[in-house]
């Protein structure tokens, strides 16, 4: 699997199903995603060698005995659920999912390497008007990092 990268917006249909971008279908190795909550309130989706991965790393990390690692389980590992990209080239978004993050009919559609997050539009534009100092902030540390 190649880099995930973009910026796409596409329209949520009356049965949950959103559209992925060619760009990205392109770049996954098949037809099977896996879809759970994201820290912020969109949805994470990966190849299924890249969730067995973080799953993998996640419970390894993190014990049934700490309340706050139970949290994490609970938010990332329990809500995961396999979907597929049909021949027209869309997913079917269970509806708890829709739900936690309040996916309407707008969404943005975001490749970030390794996995995709997908979002309301409205969700996302709040995000960044909430968030924007802190990137500028982050972005700031990062000084280095360029080339």
């Amino acid at each position: 699997m190649d880099l995930l990268t973009g910026e796409f917006k596409n329209t949520l249909d009356d049965k949950g199903r959103l559209s992925l971008p060619v760009r990205l279908r392109s770049e996954l190795p098949g037809n099977i995603l896996v879809m759970t909550q994201g820290v912020d309130r969109c949805l994470w989706l990966f190849a299924p060698e890249q969730w067995k991965i973080l799953s993998r790393k996640l419970m390894e990390t993190t014990s049934p005995f700490q309340a706050r690692a139970r949290m994490v389980q609970r938010r990332i590992i329990a809500p995961a659920q396999e979907v597929e990209i049909d021949k027209a080239g869309r997913i079917a978004i269970p509806q708890s999912l829709r739900e936690f993050a309040a996916l309407n009919r707008e969404c943005v559609i975001l490749g970030i390497d390794k996995y995709i997050e997908i979002w309301d539009s409205d969700q996302y534009k709040q995000y960044w008007n909430e968030n924007e100092a802190e990137f500028r902030s982050a972005a700031e540390e990062l000084g280095s990092v360029f080339l």
